[in-house]
């Protein structure tokens, strides 16, 4: 369901909290598996992964590989800590070739943290760890996510 057919339930009867400044996908926006494009629309945080992980812990698969420290890792991907992304949409971020949990819809950190602010993830949603920490340990598992161009 879009914004304009909004009914109860929906993102419109929700208080808007904060906004954070974030990098999303040098390919754009989009829903398509396999585009790796940043998809857009209500989502909630599936799983929490890396609670308790130091600054700068690389994940590969959601598991724990190295440190940014280390020099085969100074430039992950995926760091820190790990929302991962479940859509809500039926057809739009939610099942088949647009489901945004099986195409791995995270919000991340990342060891380049001076790319926050510009495209740069292959469709997640890159924070700044300042951001991101505090952002995890708050959020329940639940927590609706609203995605939307600016």
């Amino acid at each position: 369901m879009r914004p304009e057919q909004a009914e109860a339930g929906t993102p419109n009867d929700y208080q808007f909290v904060k906004q954070f400044q974030c990098s999303t996908s040098r390919f754009g926006i989009g829903q398509a598996e396999g585009s790796n494009c940043t998809p857009l629309g209500l989502h909630r945080i599936a799983e929490k992964i890396g609670a308790g992980a130091s600054t700068g812990t690389v994940f590969k698969s959601r598991q724990v590989i190295g440190h940014v420290s280390q020099p085969e890792f100074a430039d992950a991907k995926i760091t820190t800590r790990i929302l991962w992304l479940e859509g809500l949409e039926l057809g739009f971020n939610r099942g088949g070739s647009v489901d945004s949990h099986t195409r791995f819809i995270y919000i991340h950190g990342t060891a380049d943290q001076s790319s926050i602010g510009k495209p740069a993830s292959c469709g997640c949603i890159h924070l700044a760890d300042a951001d991101l920490i505090p952002l995890f340990d708050l959020l329940p598992v639940g927590t609706l996510v609203w995605i939307s161009e600016c």
